[in-house]
């Protein structure tokens, strides 16, 4: 799914936990053991986490579905 607002996914992040900015880019990071041996992989605080970068292209960011709540939607 595109997000083509930035107002949108400024809610779409502020609402899940696990998704946060790094400058333009939206990432999603969750702890999981199967981080040792990805190449997504990201050691922090002694734990292992898989992390998934979302960078805006021409039509937006494109993210899952499921990122989208009940509170969002298209606009």
């Amino acid at each position: 799914m595109f997000i083509t607002s930035l107002e949108e996914m400024e809610d779409i992040v502020k609402s899940k936990k696990f998704l946060h900015w790094d400058g333009w880019t939206v990432i999603q990071t969750f702890p999981t053991e199967k981080g040792r041996t990805s190449k997504f992989g990201l050691y922090r605080n002694n734990r292992w986490f898989i992390q998934k970068r979302f960078v805006p292209g021409v039509k937006g960011w494109n993210i899952p579905e499921k990122f989208v709540g009940p509170k969002q939607g298209k606009r």
